[in-house]
Formats: structure tokens, C-alpha cells, sequence
């Protein structure tokens, strides 16, 4: 975790983000908008600009502030400053100054959290998603949280209970991969291989009906996740570069990552590796292997329309899914923030609308696709998830969606497994993974699109629109 300073040579905290990250506190001239489009504004104790006015002026009691605890990562504030400030990065690097001095988290949960995620990943090499919940259940004194959650997840055989440790290959034994113009490299994470088993079986599916060919990487690890970057900086590159060159010697320029948590860490690390030369340093040494760069990373509808083309994925349609209304939901990390992500719409994207257009769906316009669903505070501040989760789902149900369709676990496991949870929602929406709905309109063997698994059950809804039996 940080490092702590000395205190007698303490420096101020703008100088500190300056120095950790590059970024300068003084160029915000309070506007306010990442206050107006910060999702948790309501419940913090300084709104995001006044936490860049208190670094400014010197006060170091925001290290102590509630606000730079329950800040979800969303990239909202760093996407929309007219003054191009990583805002959301500043939260993080005040927590880890916060902890480089001892200071106690004002939300003990969210520290918690992230010190078991990282002693989880650094004992097993992946996330053991039921060791962490039980864990932090544990350590947090209420034993039975989620439990509901847990035992519909058991029921689908969404947790995985064993989880062997992994280490990755050492630089050099990386065993090289014929090129083809139908591989490509497929980071999957640990969501695909427990709670999102649906994910990756309709997407290794569909892949192969598209004759796209995915070559998992030998030994990957975990990418470090929310935790990683709000606690280390070096350890929130290192983790996705040891990734990276692991691709980079199989030969692959080109990788697909279907997690949008795990896309985001990539390409972070990415341009970390190149604009920030101190910690691109840090990394290659700890790694054993200098990082080139070569390989370009690519979220799941990213890779699917640049490497197969939405003429060639509509020819494929053998039951197109006509009728069923859907809201296209992004979420946080896909787009934003643009500087890295360089999407060209990074507030209201339409790859996903494209793609669901090409299956025969009818896309809803609606005004919460890019939203936080609140997937980072699921396990520590479950009653804000289940608030912003609210928002997101009343929104698609308004503009008239029957389904909503995503292509982040984390999003699904909170719009599909905690809709029981929200108090007076109203109403259940199918929440469905687009690999899913491309499993029936490519007609698909029955059982492939692994509907059973879903906590809130499509299939009414689907056989109601006479798309499965």
C-alpha cells in the first residue's frame, strides 16, 4: 500500500498530487461542473469542488473528508472539467495520501475493501469474489449481508468456490501465437470466470459463430481493479502491463476486454506507461520486461464491429430479435474519460445502439446510459448502489425499454442481482449481456444464450415477444 512521508518535510497537497500524478490543482476555477454531474454529490460532505478549493488553499482536513471515500471512480467530474483536470484521479491520490499519514478512512468499509480485493489478488493471482464478500462480511461485523444475494447467485452456479492460484509465465517464456486476421487476444478477468459465466460462454459463442477466434492469455491476473489505483499508483499499472506483455510476447497487437473495469485499468495503464516515464520505470523494472507498447486494447463491441463489421454480424441474424424494445446501457468506463478511451461520444455513445439495431432489436433513446449504476460501492455502501441503480433502471423503464442490455459485469450484477433488494423499484427489468441477446438472434442451439442464470428471468418477457419458445 503507500508509502508513508517524513513528516517534518511535508509538503502541501497540491504539491503531492503534482508530484503523484501530474495534475495541478490550481487550474480549477471552481465552475462547479463536476459538482452538477457528480451521481453522489448529495451524500458527501465537500462537493468535488470544494475538495479542489481546499487543496488549493492548503487544508489538509480533507484528508479526512467523507468524500473522497464514497467518490464511485465514475470519471464523470474528469470527463466534463473544461480545464481537463483528473479530478477523479485527485481522489485518489488524497486517499493515498490520507493513508501515507495514518489518517483513519472516514468510511472504514471502502478501505477495508480495497486492502482485502488487494491481499486477495496478491495471495491468489485473481479475485476470489466469495472469499472477498465472506471476508468483508467478516471483518465488518455483518456476517449476513447480501446473503440473499449470495444464495441466488449459488442457485445459478454464478460463484465459483475454488480458485487455484496463478502466476504469470516469466518474461521471455511467453510461448509466441501464429498471427491470423481472425485472432485476437482476450483478457477475460475474474467476473467471466465465476459471477459472469453467462458473459463468457455466450461470448465465446457468438465468437465462434462469427469465426472469431479469442486466445486467452496463459497466467493473466487479476488488472487490480477500483482498489489498485485508489491505493497504489505504480501497483494500478504494474498489474495490467504484466498483462499487456505477456499479449505483447504471445505476438498479439490487438486485445479484447469484455469487463469495462478491466478495459478502463488497461488503458489507463496504457497511457500511464507512456506520459508518466517514472512509473513506466517502476513497473518495467518490478516486471523483469520492457513494456513496448504494441498492443491496442479493445472493449467487447469495440473489437466485435472493428474485427467481424456489422454487415457481417447482421448476415449471421437467423431470428432477429423484432419487437423487443432495449436501453443501451455503457455505464461509467467504456467511453470515459475521452482522453483515454478516445471515444468520440463519450456522453452518449451509440456502438452498443448500432450493434443491438443490427440484431433487430429496437433501441430506446433514454438518458441514463453513461450513469453510475454504483458498481465500485456494491459490497461497502450498498444503500447508494441500490439508489443509483434505481435511477438508472426507472430512466430505462420511462423511455419505454422492455430490457436492458450491458456489457459490464459489474453493472449487471448490480441492475440484475439487487433489483430484489431496491425498496419499492415496481417493477423487475431484465437485464440481459448483448452476447445473450446475440446467442438468439444467431439462432443458436437453445441453452446457449444461458438465460437461467440471469437473477431477474428474460425468458417471460422473451416468449411474450415470440423469441424463444
Amino acid at each position: 500500500m503507500a508509502e508513508k512521508r517524513d513528516v517534518t518535510t511535508r509538503q502541501s497537497l497540491a504539491q503531492v498530487i503534482a508530484d503523484d500524478i501530474g495534475e495541478n490543482a490550481y487550474l480549477c476555477y471552481q465552475c462547479v461542473k463536476c459538482t452538477s454531474g457528480c451521481p453522489l454529490a448529495e451524500h458527501m460532505d465537500l462537493n468535488p469542488n470544494q475538495v479542489l478549493r481546499a487543496v488549493q488553499l492548503g487544508d489538509d482536513s480533507v484528508l479526512e473528508s467523507k468524500t473522497i471515500w464514497v467518490c464511485a471512480s465514475c470519471q464523470t467530474c474528469t470527463t466534463r472539467c473544461p480545464q481537463g483536470i483528473d479530478i477523479a484521479a485527485i481522489m485518489d491520490a488524497l486517499r493515498i495520501e490520507a493513508r501515507r499519514r495514518g489518517l483513519p478512512p472516514a468510511i472504514p468499509e471502502v478501505d477495508k475493501f480495497s486492502r482485502l480485493f488487494l491481499a486477495d489478488v496478491r495471495l491468489m493471482g485473481r479475485l476470489h469474489e466469495v472469499g472477498l464478500m465472506a471476508g468483508l462480511n467478516l471483518v465488518t461485523g455483518n456476517l449476513f449481508k447480501d446473503m440473499d444475494l449470495a444464495l441466488e447467485m449459488f442457485k445459478r452456479n454464478k460463484l465459483n468456490l475454488v480458485s487455484l492460484p496463478v502466476r504469470p509465465p516469466r518474461p521471455g517464456r511467453v510461448r509466441p501465437v501464429e498471427p491470423a486476421e481472425n485472432r485476437i487476444a482476450y483478457y477475460p478477468g475474474c467476473s467471466l470466470h465465476s459471477s459472469a459465466a453467462e458473459y463468457a460462454k455466450t461470448l465465446e459463442a457468438v465468437a465462434e459463430a462469427l469465426d472469431l477466434e479469442l486466445v486467452e492469455p496463459p497466467g493473466w491476473i487479476c488488472c487490480g481493479s477500483s482498489p489498485a489505483h485508489s491505493s497504489d499508483h505504480v501497483l494500478a499499472t504494474k498489474y495490467p502491463v504484466i498483462n499487456l506483455s505477456i499479449i505483447e510476447q504471445m505476438g498479439f497487437t490487438e486485445a479484447a476486454a469484455p469487463c469495462s473495469a478491466c478495459y478502463i485499468r488497461f488503458k489507463t495503464a496504457a497511457h500511464e506507461m507512456v506520459h508518466n516515464p517514472e512509473i513506466a520505470r517502476q513497473v518495467n523494472a518490478e516486471i523483469g520486461y520492457q513494456y513496448q507498447g504494441r498492443v491496442r486494447i479493445m472493449h467487447l463491441v469495440e473489437a466485435l464491429t472493428e474485427k467481424v463489421g456489422l454487415d457481417a454480424i447482421e448476415s449471421k441474424v437467423q431470428k432477429p430479435l423484432k419487437g423487443l424494445k432495449v436501453a443501451c446501457y455503457y455505464g461509467c468506463y467504456l467511453t470515459r474519460p475521452a482522453d483515454i478511451t478516445a471515444a468520440a461520444n463519450p456522453e452518449y455513445p451509440m456502438d452498443m445502439d448500432y450493434l443491438m439495431q443490427r440484431l433487430g432489436a429496437e433501441i430506446v433513446d433514454w438518458d441514463y446510459k453513461t450513469d453510475c449504476c454504483g458498481g465500485s460501492l456494491g459490497l461497502t455502501q450498498t444503500p447508494l448502489a441500490h439508489e443509483m441503480t434505481a435511477k438508472v433502471l426507472r430512466n430505462a423503464k420511462a423511455r419505454g425499454a422492455d430490457a436492458l442490455v450491458t456489457v459490464c459485469p459489474l453493472c449487471h450484477v448490480n441492475l440484475d442481482g439487487r433489483q430484489a433488494q431496491i425498496k419499492d423499484l415496481g417493477f423487475a427489468m431484465p437485464i440481459l449481456y448483448a452476447t445473450q441477446l446475440a446467442a438468439l438472434a444467431f439462432g443458436l442451439p437453445k441453452k446457449a444464450a444461458l438465460l437461467e442464470k440471469n437473477l431477474v428471468d428474460p425468458r417471460p418477457l422473451l416468449r411474450e415477444k415470440g423469441l424463444v419458445d
